[in-house]
């Protein structure tokens, strides 16, 4: 062993030059066999690898467990095809310069394929040859190229609702970034092995006709040679040369079936989790009813007169046994697995400690089939959507939601959790419809009276057949797992400050890395450091202004962070260069805005008190009744159907805002300086009336 240490050494410090040379070499090679010579050693010794080669090839597509295991097996096809050919021009050369002298002319391999395998007679060879041609070209070749074909038709096809399908598991949490790439180039390289299959199938397609015309070559001119330059009889050259053509295209046949057998193992290759013999037996002989079958009819056969009864009552008797083996397994009871007996000896350990769900949503048993597919619960699917809709909309991939029973609920309710805290509760009713009244509607409904958990509307829960007649009467109708999921996704959008975690923000800054490297290495940590830019975020968050434009959020950063490191100022800024967004997104595409104002004596006092750097503090009963004015106004406005929006100078825009919010987090507070340009302002209703 000691002696065999140093050759290991060198092997494990050169592998990767000497693999990096192997294909270039073994193409050299095979290029040379072409244009020169070879003895008739050396020409052995190449036969004799290349059925080796083949048999390789075989086995490993015989045990391989999905196709793309073998995945280098178009550039194997080509290699192996141009080693064979090269191999029949390197002998038809010596077959003609040296076929006179006998049969050993061209090596003891063809030879003995020439002898031995066909008895010496060229008649037979021939046919011998032409039918493992046929079963080459015209069975095994010809199938596997059209599933060839058809599966890279179907991959190509298959291929964007596969990347769909990861990038939902990828937004749904269920895999992370580095999964998610793994599948992605898992179904990229797919896509291209069966593209190249479809290809490389011709290859074996070629091959078998070149054998054919190879052979056919070679009979011609190993008569013509052999009469015309070394005088022997028309008997004489067809013993040496016709023998030694066939001989060599049989050499170089048997490892082209052997290889076509290989492609169409691998293109036909089903299932992922076992290799082709366990996937056989499992499906073929592993059947007690099949068996038994089998060996019903192989005894019928075996008894009626004139049959081979020895041979038919034979394997009659082995799949017998086979079938009565198979029975007596299938009806075992399976072994009852035994609990583990608890390896704890009770001391209390860091595995005890389970970490706070950041996002939980907990069921009560009535609602569990929600989440059961076998049950054709959607729940989750729904959640999915959620998921990704918040991330479309609000700018950030939030958090994956947590879903578990919670038998101390009532059996139909759920309850919605952030952080380990209640956010949100409710009630839902599977197979029943909630009928949401919008707003107006007289019609009499016969349900339970309820309330939508997700905006407080009147609405009743109602049996499926009064579906159709709310609607017509203009009620919104909608299931359980639509109110559930509404509830959910409502309370995310109200909570998005508090779902933007320090991962998150680092999961966003990665992705924006991805997106404008260089925007991003130069902002963020450098001069805005993580946890700046994380609060910059959350506080527009709080005021509902979706961060989906990052890219002027983090310009805007860069452009104010040399001034200012305190995140409220740089979040003001911030709202400054997205006003026209975060107009658009409180009024929609129009272009006149109609706005609360505030009543000139009032905002002076405002001014006095929440102004920075005022000394001044504002009346208690002067903030509630201001609240209260505000409240009422959004209400009013709302009525309408105008959005409930409040302009205020900038210098007192985030003290209002912190002050109404509680009081009518619905009203939006706008400061002069987020008003773009392109826009006209329509004053509506005045508060402070009833503040003064």
């Amino acid at each position: 062993m000691n002696a065999l240490q140093p050759l290991q050494q060198w092997l494990q410090r050169n592998a990767g030059w000497a693999g990096g040379l192997a294909a270039p070499m073994l193409v050299i090679t095979i290029l040379s066999m072409m244009v020169l010579p070879l003895p008739t050693w050396l020409l052995d010794t190449f036969f004799t690898l290349n059925i080796a080669l083949a048999l390789v090839v075989m086995m490993v597509a015989a045990y391989m467990r999905r196709p793309l295991d073998f995945s280098v097996f178009p550039t194997v096809l080509l290699l192996t095809t141009l080693l064979r050919l090269s191999l029949n021009v390197a002998s038809t050369r010596v077959v003609l310069l040296e076929g006179h002298t006998g049969p050993g002319a061209a090596g003891q391999v063809i030879e003995a394929f020439g002898h031995f395998l066909i008895g010496g007679n060229f008649a037979v060879g021939f046919i011998v040859f032409v039918i493992l041609v046929v079963i080459n070209f015209v069975v095994i070749t010809k199938g596997s190229e059209r599933i060839a074909e058809v599966s890279a038709r179907f991959t190509l096809d298959a291929m964007p609702g596969k990347q769909m399908a990861i990038d939902a598991d990828l937004n749904a949490g269920l895999i992370d970034e580095k999964e998610a790439k793994r599948r992605r180039a898992e179904v990229g390289e797919e896509s291209n092995f069966f593209g190249s299959m479809d290809g490389a199938a011709k290859f074996v397609r070629g091959d078998a006709i070149a054998g054919i015309l190879i052979l056919i070559i070679n009979v011609i001119g190993g008569l013509a040679v052999g009469m015309l330059q070394h005088g022997l009889s028309l008997g004489q050259a067809a013993d040496s040369y016709i023998l030694l053509a066939v001989g060599d295209a049989l050499v170089a046949q048997i490892p082209s079936l052997l290889i076509s057998v290989a492609a169409a193992m691998v293109v036909s290759r089903v299932g992922k989790d076992e290799d082709l013999g366990v996937q056989v037996m499992n499906q073929m002989f592993l059947s007690s009813r099949v068996m038994g079958i089998v060996a019903a009819v192989l005894l019928v056969l075996g008894i009626v007169p004139g049959m081979p009864h020895l041979f038919f009552l034979l394997f009659a008797a082995a799949f017998g046994g086979l079938a009565w083996w198979r029975r007596q397994v299938e009806n075992q009871p399976e072994p009852v697995a035994e609990a583990p007996a608890p390896q704890s000896d009770g001391e209390a350990t860091w595995d005890d400690l389970q970490p706070v769900d950041l996002l939980g949503l907990e069921l009560g048993y009535r609602l569990i089939a929600m989440v059961d597919k076998d049950r054709q619960g959607d729940l989750l699917t729904r959640i999915k959507g959620v998921r990704k809709k918040f991330a479309q909309e609000v700018g950030f991939l939030p958090p994956a939601v947590h879903v578990r029973d919670n038998l101390e609920l009532r059996p139909s309710a759920y309850r919605i959790t952030l952080r380990g805290v209640v956010v949100g509760e409710g009630e839902v009713f599977p197979g029943m419809f909630l009928a949401i009244d919008p707003g107006g509607i007289g019609t009499p409904l016969i349900g339970t009276p309820t309330t939508d958990p997700a905006f407080g509307l009147p609405a009743h829960w109602i049996e499926e057949k009064q579906r159709e007649s709310a609607q017509m009467a203009g009620f919104t109708v909608v299931d359980s797992e639509t109110v559930l999921a509404t509830h959910l996704s409502h309370l995310m959008q109200v909570q998005a400050a508090r779902l933007l975690s320090r991962t998150e923000t680092q999961d966003l800054v990665e992705h924006v890395t991805r997106l404008a490297p260089k925007l991003i290495e130069e902002v963020v940590p450098k001069m805005v450091p993580v946890a700046t830019f994380q609060k910059v975020l959350q506080l527009l968050l709080e005021e509902s202004v979706h961060v989906r434009d990052i890219r002027t959020i983090i310009e805007s950063l860069a452009e104010h962070a040399t001034a200012t490191t305190d995140p409220v100022e740089l979040a003001r800024r911030v709202r400054m260069a997205l006003a026209p967004a975060i107009v658009q997104q409180i009024y929609g595409p129009v272009k006149e805005l109609e706005v609360i104002a505030i009543e000139p004596g009032l905002e002076r006092l405002l001014m006095q008190a929440l102004a920075s750097g005022a000394n001044g503090a504002l009346d208690p009963g002067v903030a509630e009744m201001l609240s209260k004015s505000a409240t009422d106004i959004a209400n009013r406005q709302e009525e309408k159907g105008v959005p409930a929006c409040l302009l205020v100078p900038d210098a007192i825009r985030n003290a209002m805002s912190r002050l109404l919010r509680r009081a009518a987090p619905r009203l939006q507070v706008l400061a002069h300086s987020e008003i773009p340009e392109t826009h006209l302002i329509r004053i509506g209703p005045i508060l402070g009336e009833l503040a003064s």
